[in-house]
């Protein structure tokens, strides 16, 4: 599941995350959802969150429900 509908992404769900400086390399951060940022129902690029460890990113993979 990609990350662009934020009807698949819920506080717990276990997802990687694109960090803005790591963008350009495509370089991904695994963690567990705490936060929710985006407001809209869909974003193109992912829907923001912040991480459990506090790192902010765009969602690129949902790994697996709760």
């Amino acid at each position: 599941m990609n990350g662009t509908r934020r009807a698949d992404i819920e506080r717990g769900v276990r997802v990687a995350i694109a960090q803005k400086q790591d963008q350009r390399t495509g370089r991904l951060t695994e963690g567990v959802v705490r936060d929710i940022l985006t407001k809209s129902a869909t974003h193109p690029h992912g829907i923001k969150v912040r991480l459990e460890t506090g790192e902010v990113g765009r969602v690129k993979q949902v790994r697996r429900q709760k």
